[in-house]
């Protein structure tokens, strides 16, 4: 297209994304309006993607991290002709693919974005993608808003694709001055951008962003700088072309005010469109065969910590899948996925201490096709807690490990300790939380997770817990395992992970007392086994729920489920942690928070007391 033809083009974007935002009543139009030039350039010139075959593995890749401005991305789906306008139109309403802010229910839209600052360290894990495991040329375009430009989450990634040197990753911001309630920490001052980016060894280019001569050059700079990322910082202008809203605070998240006049003043309708460039055909690298998973093995008896089995599952299944990647945030020695990347050292992804880059880079990855495994302590996973939330919205399939969980780990004291992270993870929309107890049990769910979907989680432990299945013991997603059972029992102990060792002491003193106590490991946090649950409530009519955990949202919370809609639920004693840990050796640990067997021993004594009163 030559220049007129772009800026054309760039007037249809703009129009389109004011008509599709007065149709819905609501949107971000100004927000569409700054970057329409931008998005024209990019779209006519540079974007190398099959819209007719969106998931063509060579295709160039485009992120809206600034997902507010999704008028802009569906007007330019209209414009390159893979929706129609009748579909542009339908936009925000019930049942459209056309959501107030980008999912993938959107063919060629791979991950939701909206919560901001997500964008750019999704980009770089589809950047790291394509270089080192798809080992295709395509390019990732992201673009971002300046206001994002706070977020911690774009230095995390910036730094990281500079140390990476990731020549295949395009930031391009949209410097547009106004925030949602009015100006951005830097205004116009796209030097203070430029000089940020490039302190983290990216190449650098400030444009005017509604010339498309100098945005088509700043394209191809890009394309042309080998061995570090390009940020393409442009300075636009919010609502640009309707002197209205041009420039003006107060118009963030509005339609504008007369949707037909606009249009007028930005020319009329345009019907011009563009086809990019469809990219040149590859070969896929990535694994389509999968063999056998040979779980490692452990004898009954042994003493084995759930973070070492973790880790050598994780490298067993890697020899079985070659689309399986792991991530971690420099505690592999800890979380033992460093056995993983010994084992298979290409597909091994060290991030350092960014768990926010980590999990969206896992997500980018994810994205393309492969399998990550995402490893660290439970405690510091929530401080990725939004772009776990955010991954589900994308419908990601996302593996994570979360070890050094509950008091257990002893006397690194309550910063290093998991106590939220079952709550959090549950609350999650599709998400599978496993806790296992042992060693054999740990392999084998690492294996259940890779057939699983969703946002899958497991809690391992640091210290030593002792075998107690064999190694031909099966486990399920949505499963438990009765430990112990009669049909006298007057009360069930219901355990997961370092609990269930605790569980079985009690019950073996309970016995010695005259107490039959039935036994639950509830691997399964969710789904929870239900059936299970319930028919031991039934014979026993007692329960004591022990967690290491605080008592909010996690394993109590979980059989507690179990008896909702309606369903008669047991006399129920919950054990958690309830006060705030300090040091001490994980025996003092639990016995202090009231978790161990003295304390699982004591409740049950006082339920099955209290039931025989008169």
């Amino acid at each position: 297209m030559d220049q007129h033809e772009l800026r054309e083009l760039g007037q249809r974007l703009r129009v389109d994304a004011v008509r599709a935002s007065g149709a819905a009543g609501s949107g971000h139009p100004t927000s569409s309006m700054s970057a329409a030039d931008l998005m024209a350039v990019l779209l006519a010139h540079h974007l190398r993607s099959d819209f007719a075959a969106p998931s063509n593995p060579a295709n160039d890749r485009l992120i809206f991290s600034k997902g507010h401005a999704s008028p802009l991305l569906y007007a330019l789906h209209a414009a390159a002709g893979a929706i129609s306008d009748e579909e542009l139109l339908t936009f925000r309403r019930l049942g459209s693919r056309l959501e107030g802010h980008p999912t993938p229910r959107l063919p060629g839209v791979d991950v939701a974005t909206g919560s901001l600052g997500q964008g750019l360290p999704v980009g770089v894990g589809m950047a790291l993608t394509g270089k080192h495991l798809d080992q295709l040329p395509y390019r990732v375009y992201v673009l971002c808003g300046d206001s994002e430009m706070a977020e911690g989450s774009v230095w995390e990634a910036a730094e990281h694709a500079g140390f990476e040197n990731l020549d295949n990753l395009c930031a391009i911001i949209d410097v547009n001055r106004l925030g949602q309630r009015g100006p951005t920490r830097h205004g116009w001052d796209t030097g203070a951008y430029a000089a940020r980016f490039g302190a983290f060894g990216w190449h650098t280019i400030e444009i005017d962003g509604h010339d498309v001569d100098t945005i088509d050059a700043a394209y191809a700079e890009a394309a042309a700088t080998g061995g570090r990322p390009t940020a393409i910082i442009a300075r636009t202008e919010k609502g640009h072309g309707v002197a209205a809203v041009a420039d003006q605070e107060g118009q963030h998240g509005k339609p504008l005010p007369d949707t037909e006049d606009a249009v007028a003043e930005l020319g009329g309708r345009r019907h011009i469109t563009a086809e990019p460039r469809h990219p040149e055909s590859a070969p896929c690298s990535r694994p389509l065969d999968h063999g056998t998973f040979h779980p490692p093995l452990y004898e009954k008896g042994e003493e084995v910590a759930t973070r070492n089995a973790y880790g050598e599952a994780l490298a067993a299944l890697g020899d079985a899948r070659g689309d399986v990647v792991a991530l971690d945030g420099e505690v592999s020695d800890s979380t033992r996925s460093a056995m993983f990347a010994k084992a298979h050292p290409e597909r091994f992804f060290e991030i350092y201490i960014a768990e926010q880059l980590m999990v969206a880079t896992a997500v980018g990855m994810q994205a393309r096709g492969w399998m990550p495994y995402v490893s660290t302590f439970a405690a510091f996973l929530t401080r990725a807690y939004d772009f776990i939330r955010m991954a589900a919205v994308s419908r990601a399939d996302l593996n994570l490990s979360g070890s050094h969980a509950g008091v257990a780990i002893g006397q690194d004291g309550p910063s290093q300790m998991g106590l939220e992270d079952l709550a959090a993870l549950r609350a999650v929309h599709g998400s599978t939380v496993l806790y296992p107890c042992d060693a054999n049990q740990t392999a084998r769910l690492v294996g259940e997770m890779a057939g699983a979907s969703g946002i899958r989680y497991i809690r391992t432990t640091r210290g030593k817990t002792p075998v107690i299945y064999g190694p031909d013991e099966s486990f399920h997603i949505g499963g438990s395992k009765v430990l112990c059972a009669t049909e006298n029992d007057e009360v069930t102990l219901v355990g997961a992970g370092v609990t269930v060792h605790e569980a079985l002491k009690a019950a073996a003193r309970l016995d010695v007392a005259g107490i039959a106590a039935r036994v639950i490991d509830l691997y399964s946090v969710k789904p929870v086994d239900v059936d299970t649950l319930r028919e031991a409530a039934e014979v026993t009519g007692h329960m004591v729920v022990v967690e290491d955990h605080w008592p909010e949202g996690g394993l109590g919370d979980a059989v507690m489920s179990a008896f909702a809609d309606g369903w008669a639920p047991p006399r129920v004693i919950r054990l958690g942690v309830r006060d705030m840990p300090g040091s001490a050796t994980p025996e003092e640990q639990m016995a202090v928070a009231g978790i161990d067997a003295d304390a699982i021993v004591a409740a049950a004594h006082d339920m099955v007391d209290l039931a025989a009163l008169p």
